[in-house]
């Protein structure tokens, strides 16, 4: 037996889906605020969608040091809830296409698996909509 050595060994062990984690995608705006995205999967944030939505002309991938210094999380195990009232969240309609979903724990190494269902109900005050690139599958 080979060692599980990530979380997507462990979810391909299981026979869970590697796509169901919701990755926690934090973006500081031009004004200094924080917006965090849940994206499931490989899904790409479409900055254009994002600045629109949150009316913000100006919009970059928040540094490393800035990650922990505002969600009190490390990189890499950012839960997309119990998060501090100044940050913005958005969650992608990609999520609600998983029954269960993972989500960092807040603690490197640790994941959490829940409901879809649940997690929208823990992200009560995020914004739902679609702000990730769609695909172009077409020749």
């Amino acid at each position: 037996k080979k060692p599980i050595r990530n979380l997507e060994e462990l979810l391909t062990a299981e026979g869970r889906d590697p796509s169901s984690v919701v990755r926690s995608l934090l973006f500081k705006t031009g004004s200094g605020s924080f917006v965090l995205l849940g994206v499931a999967g490989g899904g790409r944030a479409d900055w254009g969608v994002v600045r629109k939505h949150i009316d913000e002309r100006k919009l970059r991938m928040a540094e490393f040091d800035e990650v922990s210094e505002v969600t009190g999380y490390v990189v890499g195990a950012v839960p997309p809830i119990a998060l501090p009232e100044t940050i913005r969240v958005l969650l992608d309609n990609s999520v609600t296409e998983y029954d269960t979903v993972i989500i960092g724990s807040g603690v490197l190494g640790y994941a959490l698996a829940l409901a879809s269902k649940d997690l929208q109900t823990a992200m009560n005050g995020a914004d739902v909509g679609n702000f990730v690139k769609v695909e172009n599958t077409e020749n």
